[in-house]
Formats: structure tokens, C-alpha cells, sequence
């Protein structure tokens, strides 16, 4: 493959790239959200702002010759949508011939324009282009040569983005862009720099207000954005091979069909659990060891940053982020407080928090194994028995509302699955006194951290 050396501080502020930047963001304005400009009175505009695009993408592309191809389909992809009149976008052609899973090189850059929506920011299928960098250090690259094959994942961090981006987005999915038709998708980017920027500044802050003594590793966490974007990696790496592998009832998700949110919970739960399981495993294989190379060491040390994110990212990130509407991410992060407090291993005393880190890696497995046991037992189980042995599973460990109609088990049992779901609360599981007076403290900083990437944190 021929690669050329960028240097991304230049290229950011290169006047192409600000043009491509300018002229995606100006066609964003004039679209609806299907993508389309429905408006007549524009389209004299649009075209001058799709020249601009393309002339842009063109002078760029030089730079970019692992993705020649997709450059060229790019701006063929543009000028039909210009030709048409500015209907409904359809990039197929373009989107089928990127492929940044071919090239996972440490420090590749890539240059993306796509209408595409932006998951956990803007719903619209949007022109949006962005210039991104691969991160993909040698030992995650050993480990998923090994045992934790996964073609499909692209590590990545932002160099510059369109608006889109500017939001609590942090993947880059292909089946976000507007198409004719879906291809089999083979990879799946992920900015691993939003991820770990704000961690860091939420843990931070949540260290200071549950005064919190962190372990001398863990802290190395809050002061390094690279260390703390590897150990991402890490983590992201065994956690999107997770959705597929296991013992599972069918398809985890249920692809098309709509659930109970709390089994996505779990679902979630169940891959960042087996993320940290294989964590812990790894550093008690190599612990083991009579002696370790340089290599083995680094390992073991992410090895156990992984775990220390796991944690940390779910306690005090996720339980506290989002609305209260169905929020499964939030609830995970109930569920895994409530159990280790439950357990005795996390505590909550005189106003200040503690673990037993010891204790921690068993008690954490042992709520991964609780939820391998529910998948597994639910292979022979129909759905709504599946749906209410998960239910008995979060409702033991998180309180459900007291006017829950799940809680009181007066539920159509002779129903549709679909009457079943419309009676689980917005709100099932309601935060807890403690997270209610913690996301209060903590509002402002999870808020700020929206269009955080590594440069900011």
C-alpha cells in the first residue's frame, strides 16, 4: 500500500481542507433531513457549494492514496447528487469502496465526506467531513492478530470535523450513510480520543467530589491522553466482538424488533463485563510468569487500566449522562455500582468513597458470569420468560420505581410483546439517592464535554 507522511498540524489549517470544511457545512444548511434540498431557490447555491466540495476533495486526494478509490467515488457521488436535482443522497458507490479496516496503520489519516446522521448527536442525514487519524499501537495490534480477532474495528481520533461531530458522537458507522441500498459492512470506526478525553475529565471531576483516593496506575489515567486512549482501544476492542460471540438467545439486540431497554442494559453490560473479565485473565496469566519481555509488561499494564476504566467510565460517566428516558447505558452503570456496593467491596461512607480493590476483578466477574447465566438459560426460554428472568436479574440489584407496573408483576402475560414494552417505565430504574445528589454535581461537567476530542481534554 503507498502511504504518504502528513503533518496534521499543517493539514488541518491546509486551505483545501478548510474549503471542503466550508462548503460541507454551508450544503448542511440548505439540506432536510432525509439529505435532500427540497428547496428550488437553493439548488444555484448548492451547486457552487458542491464545486467547491469536490474541487476541494480533488486538490486533497494526492495526499490520500491508500483511498484513491473512494476519493474518486466521492466526488462522482457529489456531482450526481448535484445532477439530480438534489433529491435524497445516495452514496453507495463512494461508501462501498472505503475500507480503513485494510489499512489499520498507526497514524494513517483519513479523509471522510459522507451525508450521514451521527449517533448521540444529530439524527439528519447531514454532509458531514471530517479528517481522522488510525491509533492503533503494537500491542492491540498482537492482541487482535491473537485471540481477539476483530477485522471490522478502526480505532481512530478526530484531526478536524463538520458539525455533526461537534456533539457527543463517537463512532463513525457505515450504516449512517444515506444509500440506495445496505452492503454487508465490514468495519466500524470508533474515536477512542472523545472516548478517553471525556473519562478523563469526568473521572476527574468525580475523584474531587467522592474524594476518592485512586490507585497510583488508575491515576495515571487522568494525566496521559495517550495512555488513556490505548486502554480504550483495549477495551473497545473486546467489546465489539463481544455482541456476536457467547452463549445467545439468537441475536442479543433483536435487530428490528423494539424491547424492553433494560435488556439492552444488559447487553451492553454483558460486553464491557467480558472486556474486563479478559483483563483480568490476562494480567494473572502474565503476574504468572517467572519472567515478562518490555512487550508483556506494557500489556499487563494496560491489562489493568482496562479494568480501572471499565469501572470508572460506568460508575461515574454513564449513570449520570443522558435524559432518563429508556437510558440502557445509564442503567448498566446502575446496576454495576449497586451490585459492588451490595457486595461490600464499594463504599459509601462518611461522604467518601472507597473500594476494596482486592476484591473488585472477582466481584466484577461475578456479575458478568449472573448475566452469561441469564443468556444462556434463555436459549430455551421464550422471549417474554427471557424478558422477565432479565427483569428479576436488574430489579434484584437496582430498585425499580414503586409505581412500576414490571415491579408488581401485573402484566398481560397473554399479550403481545409489544404491550409488554409499552408498559416498562421511561424511567424504570430511577437514580438512587446517592446519583441523585451526584449527577447534580456532576451536570455541568458531563455536559461540557459534548464535542470534546483529545486535543481538549
Amino acid at each position: 500500500m503507498t502511504t504518504v507522511t502528513i503533518d496534521t498540524r499543517t493539514l488541518t489549517q491546509h486551505p483545501a481542507w478548510l474549503k471542503v470544511k466550508q462548503s460541507a457545512t454551508e450544503l448542511a444548511s440548505l439540506q432536510s433531513p432525509n439529505g435532500a434540498i427540497d428547496d428550488a431557490a437553493y439548488h444555484a447555491d448548492a451547486r457552487a457549494h458542491v464545486a467547491d466540495l469536490t474541487a476541494g476533495i480533488a486538490e486533497l486526494a494526492p495526499l490520500f492514496p491508500h483511498d484513491a478509490a473512494y476519493l474518486e467515488a466521492a466526488i462522482t457521488d457529489l456531482e450526481r447528487w448535484r445532477d439530480g436535482y438534489f433529491k435524497e443522497p445516495d452514496f453507495y458507490d463512494s461508501l462501498v469502496l472505503f475500507h480503513p479496516e485494510k489499512n489499520r496503520i498507526d497514524g494513517l489519516v483519513h479523509l471522510i465526506v459522507f451525508p450521514m446522521y451521527t449517533q448521540n448527536g444529530s439524527r439528519d442525514r447531514h454532509i458531514e467531513a471530517l479528517l481522522v487519524q488510525v491509533v492503533w499501537p503494537d500491542f492491540v495490534a498482537g492482541l487482535e492478530a491473537g485471540a481477539y480477532t476483530n477485522a471490522a474495528f478502526v480505532p481512530i481520533q478526530f484531526l478536524d470535523f463538520t458539525a455533526g461531530y461537534d456533539t457527543n458522537s463517537a463512532v463513525l458507522f457505515p450504516e449512517t450513510v444515506a444509500m440506495r441500498e445496505i452492503p454487508p459492512f465490514t468495519w466500524g470506526g470508533i474515536f477512542c480520543d472523545r472516548e478517553a478525553a471525556r473519562f478523563r475529565r469526568v473521572v476527574r471531576a468525580a475523584v474531587d467530589v467522592t474524594r476518592l483516593e485512586l490507585p497510583e496506575l488508575a491515576a495515571e489515567l487522568l494525566d496521559d491522553q495517550r495512555l488513556t486512549q490505548e486502554t480504550f482501544v483495549m477495551w473497545d476492542l473486546i467489546h465489539d466482538r463481544t455482541h456476536m460471540r457467547g452463549d445467545l438467545p439468537f441475536d442479543p439486540f433483536m435487530i428490528k424488533q423494539r424491547m424492553p431497554f433494560f435488556l439492552y442494559s444488559l447487553e451492553e453490560l454483558r460486553c464491557d463485563l467480558t472486556a474486563f473479565r479478559e483483563a483480568v485473565r490476562i494480567e494473572r496469566e502474565l503476574a504468572a510468569l517467572p519472567s515478562r519481555t518490555p512487550e508483556e509488561d506494557r500489556l499487563a499494564r494496560h491489562a489493568k487500566l482496562v479494568q480501572y476504566a471499565v469501572i470508572f467510565d460506568r460508575i461515574f460517566r454513564f449513570a449520570v449522562t443522558g435524559t432518563r428516558v429508556r437510558n440502557y447505558d445509564g442503567l448498566g452503570g446502575q446496576l454495576l455500582f449497586a451490585w459492588l456496593h451490595q457486595k461490600r467491596v464499594l463504599h459509601w461512607t462518611d461522604t467518601k468513597l472507597a473500594f476494596d480493590w482486592d476484591e473488585v476483578p472477582d466481584c466484577v466477574n461475578e456479575l458478568g458470569l449472573q448475566i452469561e447465566q441469564l443468556y444462556w438459560r434463555s436459549i430455551d426460554r421464550p422471549k417474554v420468560s427471557h424478558w422477565l428472568a432479565a427483569y428479576a436479574l436488574v430489579s434484584g440489584v437496582v430498585e425499580p420505581h414503586p409505581a412500576s407496573v414490571w415491579k408488581s408483576r401485573d402484566l398481560p402475560l397473554k399479550g403481545t410483546p409489544k404491550e409488554l414494552t409499552d408498559l416498562v417505565m421511561d424511567d424504570e430504574f430511577p437514580l438512587s439517592m446517592f446519583y441523585e445528589a451526584f449527577e447534580k454535581k456532576m451536570r455541568d461537567v458531563v455536559a461540557s464535554t459534548s464535542g470534546i476530542t483529545g486535543v481538549d481534554a
